[in-house]
C-alpha cells in the first residue's frame, strides 16, 4: 500500500464515449476534483478510507465509459409522512441499532422507499444526492434483466437457446453447449476462480484484460477457460460469466448494452440522472458485471422497476413470470442454490442485487419496500461487521 496520496487523475482520463442521436454527456461530477486510487488498489482492498470513498464515486475516471442517458420525465419519489426511526435488531449474537449499522458497515448512502414514498434518505462520507457511486456486482442483476427484455422483444428466442446461436465465436470452447439459462444461473460448468484479492485468480486476470484496453480481450480470456463440469450441473459464481451475458445482449439486440438499458429502462421508467458504464476498451463492450455508476435515487428507481415486475406505463417489458423466476432459488443438479438469474433471494420472499464492498438494491414485494444502499467496506468481501441480511430484514419489519 502506498504511503502517499496517488496523483490526481485527469477528469477525462481514458475518455467518455457517447452514442446515437440521443447521446448526451454525463452530468457534471461534483467530486471530480478529488484524488483517487487505482483499480488494482480497489480490488486489493488497499486504499485508505478517504481515498477509497473518493475512488468509488469517481470510477468513471478509471476506464473508458459509455453514457446511459436519462430522459425528460422523472419517476417521482415523494417523501413519506411517517419517516423511518431508529430501531434495534440482532445480528451475529449481538444487539445493534440503525446508527451502529451506518457507522460500523461504513454506509455511504441509504435510501428506503415504502409504498412508493421515501421513508429514509441519508448521504454519508461526503456524498450528496448528485453523487454517482459504483454498482460493482449490482450491475450483474441489471445485465441479466436486459436478457429478459431481449427475450420479450424477440431478440433472443428462448432462455434455453445455446449461447453459440448468438456468439458463434464460442464454438469449440468450454461455452459450447451452454444455454442462456445456464449463463444466467452461473451454472455453465466453465472453470472460474472469483477471488478478488488473489492476483493469480481468474477474476484478476479479467481485470488485467480490462486494464489492457484491448478490444475483445475479456471474451478471448473467457473462450480460453477450461471445463469443470457439464453445463447445468455445477453452480460457481463468476464475474466473467456476466461479461459473456453482456456480449449476448449486444449481439442479440445489435446495440451497445448501455443504449439498450437507456431505451428499455433508464429513459421510459424515468431515471433522473444519466449514468456511466465501464467499457473494456474505447468504444467497446460494456463490462457486464461491474462499472455502472449512478445516483442513489436512480438505483432505488431500478428497484421500483423490479417491484413493479417490469411494467412501465401499464405495459410489460419482461416475459410473464420473469421476476419471480429471476429472484427465486434454483435447483442445479439436484442441489438447492440460493441464486436466481443473477439476483440473490433473501428472507421473507425478498431479493437483492448485491455488489462487493456493500452495495445493495433490495426489493421486498410483500412489504412494498425498496432499499438502495452504498457502502465503502475495507475489503471486497468479509468485512461487514453487521450482517446486511439481518439489517435489511429488520428494516423491512419496521415498515410493515
Amino acid at each position: 500500500m502506498p504511503r502517499h496520496t496517488p496523483p490526481l487523475l485527469p477528469a477525462a482520463a481514458l475518455g467518455l464515449v457517447a452514442f446515437g442521436a440521443a447521446a448526451q454527456d454525463a452530468p457534471p461530477n461534483p467530486h471530480a476534483a478529488e484524488p483517487i486510487g487505482t483499480v488494482r488498489q480497489v480490488y486489493d482492498g488497499a486504499l485508505y478510507p478517504d481515498l477509497q470513498v473518493n475512488t468509488f464515486r469517481n470510477i468513471d475516471r478509471l476506464f473508458p465509459t459509455r453514457v446511459v442517458p436519462a430522459g425528460g420525465r422523472v419517476y417521482p419519489l415523494p417523501a413519506r409522512k411517517e419517516q423511518l426511526q431508529n430501531f434495534e435488531f440482532e445480528s451475529r449474537g449481538r444487539r445493534f441499532d440503525l446508527y451502529d449499522y451506518l457507522a460500523l458497515n461504513r454506509v455511504a448512502g441509504l435510501l428506503v422507499v415504502k409504498d412508493g414514498e421515501v421513508a429514509f434518505e441519508r448521504y454519508l462520507l461526503g456524498n450528496t444526492r448528485d453523487t454517482r457511486w459504483m454498482s460493482m456486482s449490482v450491475v450483474k442483476s441489471i445485465t441479466a434483466t436486459l436478457v429478459g427484455m431481449a427475450i420479450r422483444d424477440g431478440h433472443i428466442q428462448s432462455i434455453d437457446d445455446p449461447l453459440t446461436d448468438y456468439l458463434p465465436q464460442f464454438e469449440g470452447s468450454a461455452y459450447d453447449g451452454v444455454s442462456v439459462r445456464n449463463l444466467l444461473q452461473m451454472a455453465s460448468g466453465v472453470e472460474w476462480n472469483e477471488t478478488y484479492t488473489d492476483p493469480a485468480s481468474d477474476r484478476r486476470a479479467m481485470l488485467e484484460a480490462q486494464i489492457s484496453g484491448q478490444p475483445g480481450s475479456i471474451l478471448k480470456l473467457m473462450a480460453g477457460l477450461g471445463r469443470a463440469a457439464e453445463p447445468g450441473t455445477r453452480w460457481n459464481y463468476s464475474t466473467g460469466e456476466t461479461q459473456v451475458v453482456g456480449a449476448l445482449v449486444a449481439a442479440a439486440t445489435g446495440k451497445p448494452v448501455a443504449e439498450y438499458l437507456a431505451e428499455k429502462i433508464w429513459i421510459p421508467f424515468g431515471m433522473e440522472t444519466a449514468a456511466t458504464w465501464w467499457l473494456e476498451s474505447a468504444d467497446g463492450l460494456e463490462i457486464g458485471g461491474s462499472g455502472l455508476s449512478a445516483t442513489l435515487r436512480d438505483y432505488a428507481r431500478f428497484g421500483l422497476f423490479m417491484l413493479n415486475e417490469g411494467v412501465i406505463d401499464g405495459k410489460p417489458t419482461l416475459p410473464d413470470g420473469w421476476v419471480a423466476a429471476a429472484s427465486s432459488p434454483k435447483l442445479v443438479n439436484g442441489e438447492h442454490v440460493e441464486y436466481g438469474y443473477m439476483w440473490w433471494p433473501m428472507p421473507q420472499g425478498a431479493y437483492a442485487a448485491i455488489g462487493i464492498f456493500g452495495q445493495y438494491v433490495y426489493v421486498h414485494p410483500d412489504r412494498n419496500v425498496v432499499v438502495a444502499m452504498w457502502s465503502a467496506q475495507p475489503k471486497p468481501v468479509g468485512t461487514d461487521v453487521i450482517d446486511e441480511y439481518d439489517f435489511l430484514t429488520a428494516l423491512s419489519e419496521q415498515l410493515r
